[in-house]
């Protein structure tokens, strides 16, 4: 099965709608190297009608320019792009495609093509919280960003039930960004205050 990876910039109370102002200023060489590490994952990204919008009104300009950042444009414009919206779209941008069908059965039929290695959402919050709720994400890679952004789209919505997390690797950089690797997992054993009290300071 292909894995779905949702790899998202936050700010350190849970903004993923990213913000330049407080976005750029800790974008290292580091951080581009975990954006690539993600991007490698990929033999397709699954995006939104907004992140869609924003990425063709501007990569295939950058390959076009052939500056600093044109292998990634290339990279970007050579992977196939499936793009979720509610509308019929005209595509300039070239591997692009609407997504056929429920989302749900869509992703899940991604997952089962022998073909595919990997599903990287990039962005997209609303598409990401979807496929969280329906349990199709394998893996949240988040690029936490030493800054309460106070306002915007959080990754996480209101819901009844806690999303547990299992967390398989973490990186800090010298910027204050942490990259964190998250799996869904099993909620714990309930535990309450009883069974942890010989823990707290002074317990025995």
């Amino acid at each position: 099965m292909a894995k779905v990876i949702s790899t998202l910039f936050i700010s350190a109370d849970g903004v993923a709608d990213i913000n330049p102002d407080w976005h750029f200023p800790y974008f290292d060489e580091n951080m581009g190297r975990a954006v690539g590490e993600d991007y490698d994952t990929a033999d397709v990204l699954l995006i939104g009608r907004e992140t869609y919008d924003s990425f063709a009104g501007a990569w295939p300009d950058r390959e076009a320019a052939g500056g600093d950042d044109a292998p990634f444009a290339k990279q970007l414009g050579d992977v196939r792009k499936v793009v979720v919206s509610r509308q019929p779209l005209e595509f300039s941008w070239r591997n692009s495609e609407l997504i056929k069908g429920d989302l749900l059965d869509a992703v899940t039929s991604l997952k089962a093509d022998a073909g595919i290695r990997g599903i990287l959402i990039p962005g997209s919050i609303s598409v990401v919280q979807q496929l969280l709720a329906a349990g199709l994400v394998d893996e949240l890679r988040l690029l936490v960003h030493p800054v309460a952004a106070r306002k915007g789209r959080r990754l996480f919505d209101d819901g009844e039930a806690p999303y547990h997390l299992r967390m398989t690797a973490t990186e800090a950089f010298p910027t204050g960004v942490i990259r964190v690797i998250y799996s869904p997992t099993e909620a714990p054993t309930k535990v309450g205050y009883d069974e942890v009290k010989d823990q707290v300071p002074g317990g025995k």
